[in-house]
């Protein structure tokens, strides 16, 4: 019969092998924090891709498929559960005269200044988005009335800040429009309601 000695000297014993367990299993932990910082990084880059594919690239705001996006589930939300919400369009007067008489550069200038003050003043659980060369927001748990007073102010505050082009003070005028998100409309029912109600506050 082997002596104890002999077999704890034995290759083949747990004894032998348990060091090289512990080099196993430091190792595979060691590769499972780096595939986890990998895993990380990876879907930090996609959460980027996806605010890129779903932004404006001029005003940083919501682009037209994050809007119809946004737009269906404030909708869907007021068929539910008879949410108010409303939309606002925002459309900047002699904005096509700025382009012509300043140039191009002149008129994105005044879109991304524009943009800047109404992300400062709706919240944050409202939508800004710029539609061509205009914008359109979503107004979420908030009724007709509050809706109208939000876009007399937004008219008011972007009349009291002009555009700084290099010295020269240009006035920006707005005129804002709303429409009310109700139970049973559909998302064409709300766009069609707001582009009519936009075409009157223009014609004044």
């Amino acid at each position: 019969m082997a002596s104890q000695a002999e077999f704890s000297r034995n290759p083949g014993s747990r004894y032998d092998d348990a060091p090289d367990v512990r080099e196993e299993l430091a190792r595979l932990a060691d590769e499972n924090a780096l595939l986890r910082a990998a895993l990380a990084e990876t879907r930090a880059r996609l959460g980027d891709l996806e605010e890129a594919v779903d932004s404006d690239p001029l005003t940083g705001l919501a682009n037209e498929r994050a809007f119809r996006r946004e737009l269906d589930r404030v909708v869907r939300q007021a068929q539910r559960h008879g949410t108010p919400a409303a939309l606002l369009s925002i459309d900047l007067k002699a904005l096509k005269r700025l382009n012509a008489e300043r140039g191009r550069i002149a008129g994105d200038a005044a879109l991304a200044h524009v943009a800047r003050l109404v992300k400062g003043l709706i919240r944050t659980t409202d939508v800004a988005a710029r539609l061509g060369g205009g914008f359109t927001l979503i107004l979420d748990h908030l009724d007709p009335d509050s809706a109208i007073d939000t876009g007399e102010r937004i008219a008011r505050f972007i009349a009291g800040q002009p555009l700084d082009l290099g010295g020269a003070q240009v006035a920006l005028e707005a005129t804002v429009g709303v429409a009310a998100i109700l139970a049973g409309d559909s998302a064409e029912d709300v766009l069609g309601r707001a582009e009519r109600n936009i075409a009157r506050m223009k014609e004044f």
